[in-house]
């Protein structure tokens, strides 16, 4: 199967820096370029292997595995450095995660790895940015379909928001209905009604900074073993 790899530029990020775009498409496109090395070496492999060189086919396997390895390691750089921007204090709400810049497996992944930690710091929802697919080919949304099998597979319903590259779940397995924003006292509200809502939709509490920050870095430590797996197939970009 083909791989669908692009420059992403900007529309990798959730903000605007051109080092930071530069970075990114530099680390993809070099990965591009292992991946193209590594094809070239196993369609030549069985070239060989046809023409009965049997030594010269393994060698040139050999060769486009080390290319595969290269390329998985810059794919695995390309996907913690954008994961990273995107979702450092300050850039995304405590309670919300960005998927812009990854490929679909990497998505997945990343997805499952934040579902489980919050649902077991007993977290009630979670917004999820899937991008509206405005700069993928035929504007499809890629990540968006994986991030609802994902949903569906662990039992949780979710939701588009208003903005469409947006999605809301709820954690705790009941009706993805979004609640109504808070209402200031003198008009409807209660008392404690506006701390209640920061602290369930990801406003900066004291301490929080720095934990969301090691969260961050501890989604993009886990390695997600079974990712390179799948890259070596398609790869695919929302």
């Amino acid at each position: 199967m083909a791989m669908e790899m692009m420059q992403l530029g900007a529309r990798a990020l959730n903000h605007s820096s051109s080092d930071t775009e530069a970075e990114y498409d530099r680390l993809r496109d070099l990965a591009r370029q292992e991946a193209a090395k590594r094809s070239s070496c196993f369609d030549r492999a069985h070239q060989a292997y046809e023409a009965g060189d049997g030594a010269r086919a393994h060698e040139l396997s050999e060769e486009g595995k080390r290319h595969a390895t290269k390329m998985d390691e810059y794919n695995r750089q390309a996907r913690d450095y954008i994961f990273r921007e995107n979702n450092a204090n300050g850039r995304v709400a405590g309670d919300t995660i960005d998927l812009h810049g990854l490929y679909v497996e990497e998505a997945e992944d990343v997805l499952e790895e934040r579902i489980k930690a919050a649902r077991s710091r007993g977290e009630t929802h979670l917004h999820v940015i899937v991008g509206k697919g405005n700069h993928s080919r035929n504007h499809v949304q890629k990540i968006k379909p994986r991030v609802e099998q994902v949903c569906r597979d662990l039992g949780l319903q979710y939701a588009t928001e208003e903005n469409e590259g947006r999605m809301y779940v709820n954690l705790q397995g009941g009706p993805a209905t979004m609640p109504p924003p808070p209402q200031a006292p003198g008009y409807g509200g209660y008392p404690g009604q506006q701390q209640h809502y920061g602290q369930h939709h990801g406003q900066q509490q004291h301490g929080q900074p720095q934990q969301q920050n090691d969260e961050v870095e501890e989604l993009v430590k886990k390695g997600l073993p079974k990712l390179f797996k799948a890259l070596k197939g398609c790869c695919v970009v929302m």
